[in-house]
């Protein structure tokens, strides 16, 4: 999925936008004076911000070219939107926030400087904010107090990600981040935050690796829009499983056959968080689980009732799904590129998912040298985590490599490890010694399937 430049003008493009030219205005990227020659600037009234950021003419007039490229990340690199279509308030959307509760709050009740200036620098100074929901517990909580004092602990803050920085830095977990040098910090939130917002980035504006910028005028989404907010910074892993748009893959069945999307399964609760802090997202106790729809999945079938206690369902019903690895943060980036693949290893978290002796597991981008560009040349304990993670991909199939064995087929046929006719099949779709890079012995041989298959296999 990629989003293409289009007109603002005419288009349905909207804060996001503006208040990411905002922040550059303030970092001195932007246009420096609102008074330009040959303009006569607007007699100062109430609102002199909507009067600039509602005439498209006068930001494309003004503007400043980016110095710097749009933010990358894992699903490549964002579209380039200009500095006055990102800060553009007008066009669809727009006549929504005004009719809004938050319209009435007024733009320095959220953004903070000046709104009688005429002066763009005066306008924007002191203790202007471009994105007030970095600042949430302030600017958003006095409306919206039961979700604020719960999203500290929702997976999209990135606790599960800090935990895994952390402790391969030799500390304890996410609650100890703050104790990292300051410089790998600094490389955590030019890189990893990128796709770890806070309330703007799915209610108002585009998040960073979707191009920033407003989405529709200022209007806030009570519901986030699936392509511009979930799938543009869950492409890689989860959008284009889930819109089959990988070769040799089709579109998750809750898609083509229910036509469900992601909110279907993942409400706001879920996404707000609860309060309880955790140690990685699949310990949330608000994830949706396969049962809630699909009861008595024990007995649903002999393959239920033989595995149901030895899989997680994904290891059946999942197609080949994207990996990658090795990422040399700020630097080459992933250096085993990303490709669509399938493992089976034993289960990476049991102390979470007690229930499965094995699982699907994913190749994560953790290298030793992760955050080299950032003056740590290696992490202190690599290898207290495994370079492949528990994985639920959204690209599920009833009928599967694995489960499409015919009307009198068996699930062995396609899922155990045989001798057919001389040749070993279906060896690569577990997860063995032998498939790990030297460097991920230590960290991941613990969950590989080495002696755990049946020992009348071949191997």
């Amino acid at each position: 999925m990629s989003l293409k430049y289009v007109d603002m003008k005419n288009s349905k493009i909207g804060l996001g936008m503006v208040l990411t030219f905002v922040v550059l205005l303030v970092a001195g990227i932007g246009c420096t004076n609102y008074q330009i020659p040959g303009k006569t600037p607007p007699e100062a009234k109430d609102n002199n911000c909507e009067i600039c950021h509602t005439d498209y003419e006068l930001l494309v007039e003004v503007h400043t070219p980016d110095t710097a490229a749009p933010v990358g990340g894992c699903g490549g690199e964002a579209p380039q939107y200009e500095p006055y279509d990102r800060v553009y308030m007008g066009g669809e959307g727009y006549d929504a926030f005004k009719a809004s509760g938050h319209y009435a709050v007024g733009c320095v009740g959220c953004h903070n400087g000046d709104s009688e200036a005429t002066d763009k620098d005066l306008a924007h100074s002191g203790d202007f904010l471009c994105h007030p929901s970095t600042q949430y517990e302030d600017n958003c909580a006095t409306c919206h107090e039961s979700i604020t004092d719960n999203f500290v602990t929702s997976i999209h803050n990135g606790t599960g990600q800090k935990r895994k920085v952390t402790m391969r830095s030799g500390l304890s977990g996410a609650s100890e981040f703050d104790l990292l040098p300051a410089h790998q910090i600094e490389g955590y939130n030019a890189n990893c935050a990128t796709c770890h917002g806070t309330c703007g980035n799915c209610h108002i504006v585009r998040p960073p690796i979707g191009g920033g910028g407003l989405v529709a005028g200022h209007k806030f989404n009570k519901t986030p829009d699936m392509f511009n907010v979930c799938i543009t910074c869950h492409v890689s892993r989860g959008g284009h499983a889930f819109l089959g748009v990988a070769p040799g893959t089709e579109p998750d069945v809750h898609l083509s056959a229910e036509g469900y999307d992601c909110l279907s399964c993942h409400d706001g609760h879920e996404l707000h968080g609860d309060g309880v802090p955790v140690d990685q997202r699949y310990a949330y106790t608000e994830l949706p689980e396969c049962e809630t729809c699909h009861p008595n999945l024990e007995s649903a079938n002999s393959y239920h009732s033989r595995h149901y206690e030895d899989f997680n369902c994904q290891v059946c019903h999942s197609q080949d799904y994207n990996n990658c690895g090795s990422c040399h943060i700020h630097g080459e980036g992933a250096r085993v590129p990303s490709y669509q693949g399938f493992k089976i290893a034993l289960n990476p978290i049991p102390e979470v998912k007690d229930q499965y002796e094995f699982a699907l597991v994913r190749r994560t981008l953790a290298a030793p040298d992760n955050w080299k560009e950032y003056g740590v040349e290696e992490y202190a304990t690599f290898d207290v985590l495994p370079t492949y993670n528990y994985t639920t991909p959204h690209n599920i199939l009833r009928l599967t490599s694995r489960t499409n064995v015919g009307g009198t087929g068996s699930c062995s046929a396609n899922c155990h490890i045989r001798d057919d006719g001389g040749t070993i099949v279906n060896k690569e779709l577990y997860l063995f010694e032998s498939d790990l890079l030297d460097w991920e012995i230590g960290a991941t041989g613990g969950i590989t399937v080495d002696d755990e298959l049946p020992g009348y296999w071949p191997n």
